[in-house]
């Protein structure tokens, strides 16, 4: 009877420690990289410093509810051609900050916008940064750190805009290296019980 439970905790042991070293974990795809878009917008005042909401979108071919890709996008991104048509959201209410489903939409990816904060904006400059999710093509939905600028509206019932966004890669959590550490614990355990 000594022996079949030796030989039981020895299997088990090895067992778990196969666990730990060939299980394979689910690896999150997440999107990384950088995207710009560039064009126009009109706000609900003329004033860059009462504006509370884009309520029209423009692309550089002057295309109302769109903007543009601009040049420089990265990782999964880089694919995307500049001067490619975005799809947006109108209006966009960043005063009080509001989510924003579907914020803009290009090359199968969407970005949901979750935050938008107010970190300048005077009656020449405006700059708005937040969080967001994006997904799409197959990625994970993956966080990113967002940010929009406006120039001088000068009165004017539209103006200038910059808009980036870039992902961040998420990290394995360490569940691989706690099941490792558990497998050996139980060898150990185990060795000192066959050798006694």
């Amino acid at each position: 009877m000594k022996n079949l439970t030796k030989t039981m905790l020895a299997a088990l042991a090895t067992g778990l420690l196969s666990c730990a070293l060939f299980s394979q974990q689910a690896q999150a795809t997440a999107i990384q990289g950088n995207i710009n878009f560039a064009g126009g917008v009109q706000f609900d005042t003329n004033s860059l410093a009462t504006a509370t909401q884009v309520t029209t979108w423009f692309d550089v071919f002057n295309n109302a509810g769109f903007t543009s890709v601009a040049p420089g996008g990265t990782g999964d991104f880089a694919g995307i051609a500049p001067g490619t048509q975005a799809t947006m959201a109108q209006p966009w209410i960043f005063t009080p900050s509001t989510p924003t489903p579907g914020l803009w939409s290009v090359g199968g990816f969407t970005f949901d916008l979750l935050t938008s904060t107010v970190v300048t904006q005077n009656n020449t400059f405006l700059n708005i940064s937040g969080t967001g999710i994006v997904s799409g093509n197959g990625f994970d939905a993956t966080s990113m750190a967002w940010s929009f600028t406006a120039q001088s509206a000068n009165g004017r019932p539209r103006t200038i805009f910059s808009f980036s966004a870039n992902g961040v890669a998420v990290p394995d959590g360490g569940t691989t290296v706690m099941l490792l550490g558990a497998a050996l614990g139980m060898l150990g355990m185990a060795r000192r019980f066959l050798m006694s």
